[in-house]
């Protein structure tokens, strides 16, 4: 909203307000702005979810056991911590007539609800099981699929319905009305890959900010003729817009570290990595950067795959392939103290976010 005080711009008086056109002062505050919602809001949300949830969140009983004397009582949803200073300086400081970042804000908030629901559900009936899967995955399929297809109409007739392939100067694969399932794929995808990551203090969030930094550039560079034209990628109009809202997921992600370094104050929860990772998913469709976010975000999807590994291994050879699965929970069992594994998986996300930049120039 604050967006159009750029248009008082008729007077030397109020000339300064010529700043709030520019995207990047624009990203910046709404990193800022973010922080010091969350520095304002977090501590009086943490200790009324400490009340209102008493036990905490119901610990895995086939996790690791440290986690259930460590863990235990320590509170969910902390989401919340993210999403009301996200959105909120998301609304302030984006352009409100921008149809990519509503398209990003519906997504980011119907996952929101979807996993509060599921956190809801695991505390009040005082288990580590939320919803159905099969539920769960369905409605996210559903609201990736109309996000793509928003997506879709949004674009230019060359870019809609196309496929980028990265390492080619503007190569695109024409999919059509397929793309649909591809978009809805790598949205739905994001977000549980996330949510398979959460599983130790400050693993998830800080490799969501790194990729969330990441496509804040990327998206600055694709929303803009010249620098994409330069770089031979993809050019949509309209999409530089996002910068402002990946970089409130920025600061909001601080204002959540800040409590959530370990010892956790409280566990971001579904209401948190689903909404997390839609996000990033939405905006990689809309910006044509799809495979991108694979690398980028590769540390989601290596949490990801170690999971199907093991089930499907399990399944056919009724072996395990690893200790435990995700694979963080993995290098607990040999041993690794929980700082190690996070600071290390940290280390690993920054390198695959420089490889996924490092595309935008090897065409």
């Amino acid at each position: 909203m604050l967006y159009y005080l750029s248009l008082l711009t008729h007077t030397d008086q109020l000339a300064f307000f010529r700043l709030f056109k520019y995207l990047t002062f624009r990203s910046g505050a709404a990193v800022v702005t973010a922080l010091m919602i969350a520095f304002l809001i977090n501590p009086m949300l943490i200790r009324w979810l400490k009340v209102k949830q008493g036990k905490g969140q119901p610990i895995r009983a086939d996790g690791p056991a440290r986690h259930i004397i460590e863990k235990a009582g320590t509170p969910t949803m902390g989401g919340i911590l993210i999403l009301i200073p996200w959105l909120g300086s998301t609304l302030l400081w984006a352009s409100p007539s921008n149809r990519y970042v509503w398209i990003a804000l519906m997504v980011t908030a119907a996952f929101g609800l979807l996993g509060f629901l599921d956190d809801y559900y695991k505390v009040t009936k005082r288990t580590s099981d939320g919803l159905s899967s099969r539920m769960r995955l369905l409605i996210e399929f559903a609201v990736a699929g109309l996000a793509t297809w928003l997506i879709m109409q949004s674009q230019a007739p060359s870019l809609s319905g196309a496929l980028a392939v990265p390492f080619l100067k503007t190569a695109l694969i024409p999919l059509g009305v397929a793309f649909l399932i591809v978009g809805g794929f790598v949205i739905a995808g994001a977000a549980n890959a996330v949510n398979f990551t959460d599983g130790l203090d400050g693993l998830a969030i800080v490799p969501v900010m790194i990729a969330a930094a990441t496509f804040t550039l990327i998206v600055y560079l694709v929303g803009n003729e010249k620098f994409s034209g330069y770089l031979q990628i993809p050019y949509v109009e309209y999409a530089g817009e996002l910068a402002v809202f990946l970089a409130a997921l920025v600061g909001a992600g601080l204002g959540f570290l800040w409590y959530n370094a370990p010892p956790a104050a409280i566990f971001m929860g579904d209401t948190g990595s689903l909404p997390l990772g839609g996000a990033l998913g939405v905006v990689a469709v809309a910006v044509k950067h799809e495979i991108v976010l694979a690398i980028v975000g590769g540390l989601f999807v290596i949490e990801t795959v170690s999971v199907v590994v093991q089930v499907v291994s399990f399944k056919l050879t009724g072996k395990r392939v690893f200790r435990m699965a995700p694979i963080h929970h993995h290098y607990e069992q040999l041993g690794w103290t929980e700082p190690t594994i996070v600071i290390r998986f940290w280390i690993v996300a920054v390198v695959l976010a420089l490889l996924g930049l490092a595309t935008l120039k090897l065409r």
